[in-house]
């Protein structure tokens, strides 16, 4: 297989002071880190793609190392996360599905050992195209306060040879949170559920 071709990284952070509610004494951070690679499988049917997923590991670690230094560094800030990917016309929506091992798992090795399984969304598109990735809370799915979605996207890619791949992470939950369920404070940590 051959190496992972990155032509650019994307890093960006958000801080969210309100959204017409009184102002969050700490204000809640979303990053984002996108890659724009080249997919080795564009223009052709492979029955085979498995072994991308291994070559793919080396750069989920590296976007998740940068996305938690854009965010302070310190992984016991990070509250929420997710992952996604874009591919260009060329490829198909299983390529995009080869991003799911190697993006979760670094994320939770890098916050050392988040439970809760990072959600994902995935498709085909063209330069320009947007994706909105779920975002859940590390160490608990059902912790409703940090449901939420982060759009991402470059102008000029994914190209048709294309895959745009993303990991988000989150430092609290929605700024002005009050729908009730699961708390934070009360996760039992058993099962990534719960």
């Amino acid at each position: 297989m051959p190496d992972v071709r990155v032509r650019k990284f994307l890093v960006s952070v958000e801080e969210i002071h309100h959204e017409g509610g009184p102002v969050a004494a700490v204000p809640p951070r979303r990053g984002t880190v996108l890659a724009v690679i080249e997919n080795p499988y564009a223009g052709s049917y492979h029955a085979d793609i498995q072994p991308f997923m291994e070559d793919l590991k080396p750069l989920g670690l590296a976007m998740a190392q940068k996305l938690l230094a854009a965010l302070g560094g310190d992984p016991k800030a990070v509250e929420g996360y997710g992952k996604g990917a874009i591919v260009g016309e060329a490829g198909e929506l299983e390529h995009a599905a080869l991003w799911h091992a190697p993006g979760g798992y670094a994320m939770r090795d890098v916050l050392g050992g988040a439970r809760a399984i990072v959600p994902s969304t995935k498709k085909v598109g063209g330069p320009g195209a947007r994706l909105d990735i779920p975002v859940t809370h590390v160490n608990a799915s059902y912790v409703r306060s940090h449901f939420d979605a982060i759009e991402v996207g470059v102008p000029d890619a994914p190209k048709a040879n294309e895959m745009v791949v993303a990991l988000v992470m989150t430092t609290g939950p929605r700024v002005h949170a009050r729908a009730g369920g699961l708390a934070a404070a009360d996760i039992k940590g058993e099962d990534g559920l719960r």
